[in-house]
């Protein structure tokens, strides 16, 4: 096919061979003996993230440059951090078996529970779970053993090593990932502690003299199976296609739209027009140059006088005469609506439709974001009854997450000689205006 003019959109089908391959690198795991053997750091052996070891770095890129997963996947942070913790005390239980809660007003704990620090590290460490099925955070010790602080580690440039028999792992943080640094003076190693049992650990190194140094406390999604880097709720839907279809139609779109053709009104003009209002023998128009300007200065303010919201259904009245001798009508203008071919609306759909197989990869109801169905356009939503239900369900299935998210918490506070409080997440929740209020404060 070949065609003339200055630009020109042309749509093709992928090759699935090709979209395959491209899926396969975002696998979180070496696929071959040669991968992970090519990742050595001195003795010690690499575990590959991902073919050529590049999953994080392509997964953030994904992540980036899809709008739809890249709002979930903070919708789920903000939704499984809630407004922060509580510290309290279970007292009891009620008839229904909810637990009795008794806020704690001890300043030490007060102070390390709210603080900054705390905050943080909640906040980051719920992004790279989210993001890539695994996050990690250095903890921190003083002089005399003690765990005083929660340092979270950016896992786009954090590898882990193979196991021990024991289960013992290292974590090698550099920003040369995932190359992987020349030498020692490019990167950071940190002892892991072992999932079994991460306090008695961290309480091996300390009778061992060993902890002098941060050491690092792994959180993973298990889900996957994988022990060491585990997978993002979101990977199905990437593997599906799902994402891919979300990139690809804003992208179509916005091509059509550049380059399609949008005619609206066909007018054609007799030339025996141009003839009476621009006549050759006018001294005005001595050469064909000047008439043809003044020509097309009537066309662009008749053009004027038709375009534009404010002159939007305007009526245009033109004039048309009768020849004598034959009859026939002369000088008429003809003025035709065109009809636009182009239906950019049917990609909308398609676009719900990959949107909402992304959420519910996420364990997102749609309509908590206010979109449909799949199949449906962005205006299905069923009523704020229906999100506040789901939203109710995202908060009773994060409760696994932020157990993992507050255990190296409880191991700071446990350092320190606090071993006597519970910690619950705050959220607030939406309610219907019959009950008196808009929200209300729960916790979990």
């Amino acid at each position: 096919m070949m065609a003339y003019g200055t630009s020109f959109f042309l749509d093709v089908k992928k090759d699935a061979s090709a979209a395959i391959r491209e899926r396969d690198i975002l696998a979180p795991w070496a696929t071959s003996a040669e991968e992970r053997e090519s990742l050595m750091i001195g003795d010690e052996r690499v575990l590959s993230w991902g073919k050529h070891n590049e999953f994080p770095t392509k997964a953030a890129k994904i992540i980036s440059s899809t709008s739809v997963l890249n709002t979930g996947l903070k919708f789920l942070r903000e939704l499984t951090v809630g407004q922060g913790l509580f510290p309290c005390h279970v007292t009891g239980y009620d008839d229904k078996g909810n637990e009795i809660l008794e806020g704690v007003t001890d300043k030490r704990v007060l102070n390390v529970v709210n603080s900054r620090m705390v905050r943080r590290y909640l906040e980051k460490v719920s992004r790279d779970y989210f993001k890539f099925g695994v996050a990690a955070t250095a903890l921190t010790p003083s002089l005399e053993g003690n765990i005083v602080g929660l340092q979270p580690i950016n896992m786009l440039y954090t590898r882990f090593s193979v196991p021990s028999k024991m289960g013992a792992m290292k974590a090698f943080v550099s920003g040369e990932w995932p190359k992987g640094p020349a030498t020692e003076n490019e990167m950071q190693k940190f002892d892991v502690l072992m999932d079994y049992d991460p306090d008695y650990h961290l309480e091996l190194l300390k009778k061992n003299g060993k902890l002098k140094k941060p050491v690092v406390f792994a959180i993973r999604d298990s889900w996957s199976n994988n022990d060491w880097y585990g997978e993002p709720v979101w990977l199905p839907a990437y593997v599906l296609g799902w994402v891919d279809i979300a990139q690809q139609v804003p992208i179509f779109l916005k091509k059509a739209y550049e380059n399609q053709i949008t005619w609206k009104w066909h007018i054609q003009i007799p030339f025996s027009y141009w003839e009476k209002q621009y006549p050759r023998e006018d001294k005005r128009y001595d050469t064909p140059e000047k008439r043809q300007v003044a020509i097309n200065k009537k066309m662009d303010e008749i053009e004027q006088n038709l375009c534009g919201v404010k002159n939007a259904e305007k009526p245009l009245f033109t004039h048309y005469g009768i020849n004598e001798a034959n009859g026939r009508t002369e000088e008429e203008w003809k003025i035709t609506a065109l009809d636009n071919k182009y239906k950019g609306g049917d990609n909308l759909v398609t676009s719900a439709a990959a949107n909402s197989e992304i959420l519910f990869a996420l364990m997102v109801n749609p309509n908590v974001l206010g979109a449909g169905m799949p199949g449906g356009t962005y205006a299905g939503n069923q009523g704020g009854s229906n999100i506040r239900e789901a939203f109710l369900v995202n908060i009773a299935n994060a409760w696994i997450d932020r157990q993992n998210f507050i255990d190296p918490v409880y191991t700071l506070l446990r350092s320190q000689g606090i071993d006597d409080v519970d910690l619950r997440f705050r959220n607030t929740v939406l309610t219907t205006l019959d009950s008196g209020a808009g929200t209300k404060r729960t916790l979990s």
